[in-house]
């Protein structure tokens, strides 16, 4: 493999001149570059990265750690961080929590052995539930700056991206009760993690301000047949006329068992889902959504992370928190359009 030393002797010029060249340097004359450049190409000349790394400090490589490949949510997510990191000249490496708290700090370890700059982070949901949170603490404390994106750790003094989970299941009630319906029921299998709790506040602020309504709430667990017990759920409550769905899949089912029994959607019965747009169209009609710009936040998650990379030596860099906004999209499951 050629090397800069035998690039510069061949071209009668020094090994600086050649680094530079290859970078584009203003020092450079253009004639000097194309020269470089093109003996470059014809050895199919690359730079050790490794080397490269070792002598800047830095890999411009970002390390992603994400509970579940197979959420359409996240994947988006990893897509705009993904988008950022590149149009900003960096590489990413993912790993896979599977909701794993040992697996996350397993990646965390792996990753923050010289292979990448920074992480950007979703907390596996066993790691939330437990509130285990020095694992973080530690990789921070050895240099390593975090960003955490949807489910968060407050107690852990780093970047975050998140939506506003209260504001948007309160504007979504509100609309609902716009509808005057008058027996709006809240469907939730995320109970446990920040963002579900913080969705199932923004329902019981909405129905308590309304007044006149009892607040009726299906919570279920991982591993529950939800099929089963939204149908239960309708069989005990034949009178439901609203229903707000906080997970990816609730809502779905929720207008597909309703359907089955004989409701029509949504003129007996409104639906709102927290999902994504390819989701809803498992239904028909198709689901109304909660949409949470997945791209967008991954965007903002990279160019957080990014922006402390390359600021790593001010020490008055504060923490940032950046509230991505919700908006609510309309797909046939309510009486009127939303915004």
């Amino acid at each position: 493999m050629v090397t800069l030393k035998q690039l510069a002797k061949e071209l009668n010029v020094s090994i600086s001149t050649v680094s530079k060249a290859l970078n584009n340097s203003e020092e450079i004359g253009e004639e000097t570059i194309k020269r470089v450049k093109a003996l470059a190409e014809r050895y199919n000349y690359s730079p050790n990265k490794v080397a490269l790394s070792l002598k800047q400090n830095k890999t411009k490589t970002i390390g992603v750690i994400i509970p579940d490949i197979l959420n359409h949510f996240l994947a988006k997510v990893l897509f705009g961080i993904e988008r950022e990191a590149t149009q900003r000249g960096y590489h990413i490496m993912t790993c896979i929590s599977n909701e794993s708290l040992e697996k996350e700090k397993e990646a965390l370890t792996l990753l923050a052995n010289g292979s990448v700059d920074g992480f950007i982070l979703c907390m596996a949901e066993e790691t939330q539930i437990k509130n285990e949170i020095e694992h973080f603490k530690k990789t921070i404390n050895k240099g390593l700056p975090i960003v955490m994106f949807d489910r968060v750790a407050h107690d852990v003094f780093c970047d975050k991206v998140i939506v506003d989970d209260f504001d948007a299941t309160y504007r979504a009630t509100k609309s609902l009760l716009s509808e005057n319906r008058k027996k709006i029921a809240f469907f939730s299998s995320v109970d446990e993690l920040s963002v579900g709790k913080l969705r199932n506040h923004g329902y019981k602020k909405a129905i308590q301000e309304q007044g006149g309504q009892d607040l009726l709430e299906l919570k279920m667990k991982k591993g529950d047949d939800y099929q089963k017990k939204i149908l239960e759920f309708f069989e005990a409550h034949r009178d439901v006329d609203g229903i707000l769905s906080a997970d990816n899949a609730s809502g779905v089912i929720a207008i597909n068992t309703a359907l089955h029994l004989g409701f029509k959607v949504p003129e007996d019965l409104s639906v709102i889902g927290f999902t994504s747009q390819s989701i809803s169209m498992l239904s028909m009609p198709k689901l109304t959504t909660i949409r949470q710009h997945a791209k967008q936040i991954g965007a903002s998650a990279a160019d957080l992370l990014i922006n402390r990379l390359e600021k790593k030596h001010d020490e008055d860099l504060d923490y940032k928190t950046t509230i991505v906004k919700t908006s609510l999209v309309n797909n046939q499951s309510t009486l009127k359009s939303v915004s």
